[in-house]
């Protein structure tokens, strides 16, 4: 691991939500974070997210969808859960690890035309961006 403070995002399935935070993470917070995400299982990485982020020029296209790592998680600096799910059933963090929930809309499960179901994706993509800015 390297020598900066890991961020590590997590949600169900680390597949849209997660995803896209690791990848804006590591766009905007490169240099000061070691950006990570996982999810309480692997999904797979969804085509819908990697579409969306290209289109702010971030390609996620190479990133693993994975399960909670708790070497990673033990010695993160900030864990932040990006749905009940994860927070309900992340596992326990050592006291030194802080936390944050970032109760997020699952755009997976978005419905309607494909600009509808594209706009929640992107609606979700752009809260998440403005909330990694704020951790500058």
């Amino acid at each position: 691991m390297s020598d900066k403070p890991i961020l590590y995002f997590l949600c169900t399935g680390n597949s849209c939500r997660s995803q896209m935070a690791e990848g804006l993470g590591k766009e905007i917070l490169g240099d000061q974070w070691d950006v990570h995400s996982a999810g309480i299982e692997a999904h797979g990485l969804n085509p819908k997210a990697v579409e969306i982020m290209n289109e702010i020029s971030i390609d996620i296209s190479n990133q693993e969808s994975s399960i909670i790592d708790r070497d990673i998680l033990n010695n993160s600096e900030l864990v932040i859960t990006l749905c009940g799910d994860a927070r309900d059933n992340c596992p326990t963090l050592p006291p030194n690890v802080k936390s944050e929930h970032w109760g997020l809309t699952d755009p997976a499960k978005a419905e309607g035309t494909e600009e509808e179901v594209n706009q929640v994706f992107r609606d979700v993509r752009d809260e998440i961006k403005k909330r990694i800015e704020a951790l500058k």
